[in-house]
């Protein structure tokens, strides 16, 4: 395949971090502030772009994802589930689902208000996830099983698409979906990457855009497969992608340090920064969940 365009010099740095697994990015309409965690530190981080400021609270487990909720709060991917934060900071299990050596990793709400929320295990053994539907009310439903890096859930513009990664696999597959019942089918492989997929969302265009770890990119591919653009970042190892920003305009990239040695570090000392390029293309809103 052929790139159109790469650009490698329209990055800003939004936040200067140094997460050891920042992941996770989601840009909250409701508070006009990006979300994004640290899995492994746990830490879940909200950055102000007005002010600059990356506040910061501790999990209570190290945590895969954290998405806005409906009612105020938010919602996490734990280790050992699907957890409740209210408005006042308290948390209550949604789901307990916890299995000995297994965490949760990146998650998604679709458009009806449900939760994607993937696992892995920590060894990364394969087969040793899954992705499971987590309804409002907290029916949890494993929708693909025997996963072993649960990564990169999105869907097309129309709900009608949905794409996935099991990271390994180097592979985005896509899905036919039915949002009023939240089911799927049809799997089959939309774009072989030539790497390693990680987090993903798709533009108001319907093309889907991919975080390489290992490769310091973030590519485009348009509705039919075809890779029509790369971001490159000076950190390996991006994790994840949206858009946010007022206009829905501005792409963020979460990296990570987790697996880079001294001396990989001492070559990209921004690894575990957020990225973002300004005017990257045209966002869609976020949803929220609905529990």
């Amino acid at each position: 395949m052929t790139v159109s365009r790469v650009v490698t010099d329209r990055f800003e740095i939004a936040v200067r971090a140094e997460a050891t697994l920042g992941e996770g990015p989601t840009w909250d309409a409701m508070t006009s502030t990006l979300l994004w965690v640290d899995i492994l530190a746990p830490e879940i981080h909200r950055w102000n772009p007005s002010t600059g400021a990356d506040e910061t609270t501790t999990a209570p487990q190290d945590v895969g994802a954290a998405k806005p909720r409906v009612g105020g709060g938010l919602v996490l991917n734990l280790r050992d589930g699907i957890a409740i934060v209210d408005s006042a900071g308290q948390h209550r299990w949604l789901v307990y689902w916890a299995k000995d050596g297994v965490r949760g990793n990146d998650a998604a709400v679709d458009a009806a208000g449900r939760l994607w929320a993937g696992t892995m295990r920590y060894d990364e053994a394969d087969g040793g996830g899954w992705l499971a539907r987590v309804e409002p009310d907290g029916k949890a439903t494993v929708v693909l099983d025997k996963v072993t890096i649960s990564n990169g859930v999105a869907w097309s513009p129309d709900s009608t698409l949905m794409y996935y990664a099991d990271t390994p696999t180097g592979v985005v597959d896509v899905l036919d979906y039915d949002v009023a019942s939240g089911t799927v089918s049809g799997r089959r492989q939309f774009v072989d990457v030539d790497g390693s997929p990680d987090g993903m969302c798709v533009d108001a265009d319907g093309c889907l855009w991919v975080a390489l770890w290992g490769a310091g990119q973030v590519r485009r591919y348009t509705p039919d497969g075809n890779f029509d653009r790369a971001i490159t970042v000076p950190a390996s190892n991006t994790t994840a992608c949206c858009f946010g920003g007022d206009r829905l305009t501005d792409l963020y990239i979460t990296t990570a340090r987790a697996g880079l040695s001294d001396a990989d570090l001492a070559r990209e000392p921004l690894s575990g920064s957020v990225f973002v390029v300004p005017d990257a293309g045209a966002g869609l809103p976020s949803t929220v969940f609905a529990g």
